[in-house]
């Protein structure tokens, strides 16, 4: 990350949990400067805003524990894992048919900042395999699906995403310049899906919809991939069977 996005205080309220982690109810405050090296001043501050938060609680005898509030954070965090594994487990059974339908791979993804981590694939028929296995991450501007999901984020969120508004390039087919990424973003909120012709693999071409949570909020996509030559012949069947697959996956 780039210092100039760097927040300190966030950086010493990192080191001060983690202290704490390490030696529950132990640590008071001078133990926590000696530990991190955060002078006085600076964590009496940081400690009072943490046990407002909740974040931290002071025993009797002075010491530091964790609170209850990073204990919801925790609990958020296992429901959002159980909420994924839900879902890839929707997608592997809706997914088949699909994948008999239009003989192609199909992949699902959810958005993490500027990237996308792919969560599952069911490989089609083609011989082609792509690089795509769960747990890999690829630039979301450059991919059919991380498209689909920057397209419906609220304009300040995506410019939260790419604060300098660089979009670097993968292959010769990415779109670097921030006004044609937008407009094209446009487009795909317009459309209600969005392709990748080989933007993030030469040869390759992507057609992605996405899933939606009960408000309407985009949580994850999926997509159908397939050499370009290909893609070319299966355009229709493969855009049919990508966004009724969403459909299925959406809670909206």
């Amino acid at each position: 990350m780039e210092q100039k996005y760097w927040v300190p205080a966030l950086e010493r309220a990192d080191l001060i949990l983690k202290a704490i982690a390490r030696q529950p109810g132990t640590y008071k405050m001078t133990d926590l400067c000696e530990e991190t090296g955060i002078n006085k001043s600076s964590m009496f501050s940081l400690l009072r805003t943490m046990e407002a938060l909740q974040w931290v609680v002071k025993g009797a005898n002075e010491g530091y524990a964790l609170g209850a509030g990073v204990s919801y954070f925790n609990t958020v965090y296992n429901d959002s894992l159980k909420q994924n594994m839900n879902l890839v487990e929707r997608f592997l059974e809706e997914s088949a048919r699909s994948v008999r339908e239009v003989g192609e791979t199909f992949q699902l993804s959810v958005l993490d900042r500027s990237e996308i981590i792919y969560l599952a694939k069911q490989e089609g028929q083609s011989l082609v395999r792509l690089e795509s296995s769960p747990g890999m991450r690829f630039p979301a501007h450059a991919t059919a699906m991380g498209k689909m999901m920057l397209a419906l984020l609220p304009e300040e969120e995506l410019e939260g995403r790419y604060p300098a508004k660089i979009l670097p390039a993968v292959t010769a087919r990415t779109l670097t310049d921030w006004s044609e990424f937008t407009a094209a973003l446009a487009a795909i909120r317009k459309d209600g899906f969005a392709l990748d012709q080989e933007e993030i693999i030469q040869g390759i071409s992507c057609a992605a919809a996405p899933v939606l949570d009960a408000s309407g909020r985009a949580v994850a996509a999926v997509s159908t991939s397939m050499l370009q030559h290909a893609f070319e012949a299966k355009r229709e069947i493969a855009l049919r069977e990508v966004k009724a697959l969403a459909d299925k996956l959406s809670l909206s």
